[in-house]
């Protein structure tokens, strides 16, 4: 008989069963042989055309082969030394690095190495039209909020505030109580609230950004939804390849998207949508 479990695509029950199969190997190569040939970072700073607000993102992003993992920063709090200890270095060493980012952005690299974003894996592919930055965040923003499947005037917990998600929910007739640790107000002056997993109680669904892997606040609110049996849906770039190992274990969705991530070309895109029931949306 087939064990399931051992197959590269099946899910995990926890970021640690997660970690844990990695370093066994169950997922691909042994990581002790996977070395990091790059680190960089990416930095932004963005205003969209007709928004009031704007914002800073800056993302760690290693590269193993062909793949590049990556994880959101703080702006500004990563250290250069941070790159300087990965180049060279083996995935399962980066595993226990000192620094999260580090840790998720060598577990997304190894992932997207060894079970990267395509069909056979699980993975459909969505174009992203080229157009303005504004432009092609609206286009994302569709894509991920099509993955919800909620009655009129359900409430959704959208936690990494986006305005162009905010805007796609408001479409569809759904409310919404905007999460960010930095707390603050929204391109609307909503006030944005600061603890998730306080605001998750009240809410019908949770879109979550991978972002929250890098601060250590994805299990907690992964555990909520698969408790409540509530919709978790992730919109990511960091942990792009991560996060769909949770499909079906807290996690409904994931719109991934590995780098180069939308913001960066005015080209044509492509995310990669992911549902637990493995079909396509």
């Amino acid at each position: 008989m087939t064990d399931l479990s051992a197959s590269p695509t099946a899910p995990c029950r926890t970021y640690d069963d997660l970690l844990a199969r990695v370093r066994e190997g169950a997922l691909g190569p042994d990581p002790r042989t996977q070395r990091i040939a790059v680190a960089f970072t990416t930095r932004q700073a963005v205003r969209h055309d007709g928004r009031g607000t704007g914002y800073r993102n800056e993302v760690l992003s290693l590269r193993l082969a062909g793949a590049v993992g990556s994880c959101a920063v703080e702006p500004g709090q990563l250290a250069d030394s941070a790159l300087d200890d990965c180049v060279g270095a083996d995935v399962a060493t980066l595993l226990d690095h000192p620094l999260l980012p580090v840790r998720v952005a060598a577990l997304d690299a190894y992932l997207m190495h060894a079970v990267p974003h395509t069909f056979a894996n699980g993975a459909r592919s969505v174009p992203l039209p080229a157009g303005s930055s504004l432009e092609k965040s609206r286009a994302r923003a569709k894509t991920v909020v099509e993955l919800l499947d909620l009655p009129t005037g359900a409430t959704v917990l959208v936690v990494g505030v986006v305005n162009s998600l905010l805007e796609a929910l408001r479409s569809r007739g759904l409310g919404y109580v905007p999460c960010d640790l930095k707390g603050g107000v929204t391109e609307w002056g909503e006030p944005v609230v600061g603890d998730a997993l306080a605001a998750a109680g009240s809410c019908d669904a949770l879109l979550v950004s991978g972002m929250t892997l890098g601060n250590g606040t994805f299990e907690p609110l992964r555990e909520h939804a698969q408790r409540h049996g509530k919709q978790l849906v992730m919109f990511a770039q960091t942990g792009s390849a991560v996060l769909p190992r949770f499909l079906g274990h807290g996690v409904s969705a994931v719109c991934a998207e590995p780098y180069p991530f939308f913001w960066l070309d005015g080209g044509p895109g492509v995310v990669h949508r992911y549902t637990s029931c493995g079909g396509a949306r």
